[in-house]
């Protein structure tokens, strides 16, 4: 798998910022967020552990606690090694049995994400306020727009696709929630190559869905199963790209719970 963090590609990308200005990525996550399938989110407020510290009144203190019921793969998330496999099999030829039954390539065992990202505007190079379904964009794609851009995608980057889509989220929520523009197959294999961290963008699924015949979640298989590279999903770049921020300080520090194969994020760009 290929994680960025070392203390080289960390001072690189730290050099990055100029203004300070500071980008939560991460949409807010509750029962009204769009989710692939049926996955879904319940939480409840409870009276916590001893939730009247004082009945005698003299302080007065109580608390609640929360009861959570979820998916980790809902909202703004990052998909890990074990979340998608070819025919039973995983990253590294990790048979499903042995995934299952363990907590072999967790989110919780992977270091903190810190590195270059670039934010490559999809929109920008198809001339149009929002992709639409049926736009699938590959090597030529990518190539082009990142030229236009003057954006050089380099080894160790995490590289972030914005399309607009995310406006769907609010306007068109089961839309948003089946169908997409997106990366391509191709395109996907060309990054990998380059050697990307993680490739994320502001659809649900980061590739075009639906999937071509005979090719479910394909870009899945070949970011994830094939290549080792983590995929970020329902992004909110809508800010950076209203900025015209091209590269920035990445940083994310998934939340160490150990056993998940997805895990609901919100990292954070520094220009």
């Amino acid at each position: 798998m290929r994680l960025a963090g070392a203390s080289g590609c960390v001072k690189d990308a730290a050099k990055l910022i100029k203004t300070g200005k500071v980008y939560a990525l991460g949409v807010p996550t509750g029962p009204d967020t769009p989710a692939y399938g049926n996955r879904k989110i319940t939480i409840e407020r409870t009276p916590g552990p001893g939730s009247d510290f004082t009945p005698n009144g003299t302080q007065r203190v109580t608390s609640f606690d929360e009861k959570v019921t979820t998916s980790m793969g809902i909202g703004t998330q990052i998909d890990g090694l074990a979340h998608l496999g070819v025919d039973h099999h995983y990253y590294n030829g990790i048979e499903g049995k042995d995934v299952a039954g363990s907590y072999i390539l967790d989110l919780a065992s992977i270091p903190p994400i810190v590195t270059r990202g670039v934010l490559i505007d999809m929109t920008r190079h198809y001339k149009k306020p929002m992709l639409e379904v049926g736009d699938v964009y590959n090597k030529a794609e990518i190539v082009a727009a990142a030229k236009a851009q003057k954006i050089t995608i380099k080894k160790g980057d995490v590289v972030i696709f914005h399309t607009n889509w995310i406006e769907k989220a609010t306007t068109d929520r089961e839309l948003y929630r089946r169908n997409e523009p997106g990366l391509g197959e191709e395109g996907a294999q060309y990054l990998a190559d380059l050697g990307v961290v993680a490739v994320g963008s502001d659809t649900i699924a980061l590739e075009s869905l639906p999937s071509p015949p005979g090719k479910t979640f394909i870009v899945h298989q070949t970011l994830l199963a094939k290549n080792g590279v983590h995929i970020f999903e329902s992004l909110d770049t809508r800010a950076l790209a209203k900025d015209g921020a091209t590269e920035f300080l990445f940083v994310l520090g998934p939340p160490r719970i150990q056993g998940t194969v997805q895990m609901v994020i919100n990292p954070v760009a520094i220009r």
